[in-house]
């Protein structure tokens, strides 16, 4: 095995975190400087973890969201939703249907992420809502 990387400087993880609420371009240009953030997180302090992704998803950034998940992020339930991929999430809350009631970063709950997706999201969002309804 070899040796183990350094750790990220957080000012940059900081920085990065950040410019995903709103700015593809810097999301880019930091991305192609140290593709190793590409799943980097934030502390924003009490526990409140955000990625980059994270970012992009409670805000609704889709174009932000698409670039980080075709350069490696991982995707979430979160990010399923802002973005309308129903069968993901219909499958995620099947295996685990306390994730209906699941909170994103900064406490925004998952209907929240659908909501901020606009009509792409339309049916994510009805789906959440009628489980909402019939529990």
């Amino acid at each position: 095995m070899g040796e183990k990387p350094r750790a990220l400087e957080p000012e940059l993880v900081h920085e990065f975190v950040l410019v995903a609420h709103s700015d593809l371009a810097a999301v880019e240009a930091l991305l192609e400087q140290s593709p190793e953030l590409v799943n980097s997180a934030w502390d924003w302090g009490g526990g409140d973890w955000e990625t980059a992704l994270g970012a992009a998803s409670h805000v609704g950034r889709r174009e932000i969201a698409l670039f980080l998940l075709e350069h490696g992020a991982r995707m979430d339930i979160f990010a399923a939703a802002m973005l309308g991929e129903t069968e993901i999430v219909r499958t995620m809350l099947a295996a685990f249907p306390s994730f209906r009631d699941a909170l994103g970063p900064h406490g925004i709950p998952l209907i929240q992420h659908a909501e901020a997706g606009g009509e792409p999201a339309r049916k994510v969002l009805q789906l959440l809502q009628h489980e909402t309804a019939t529990v």
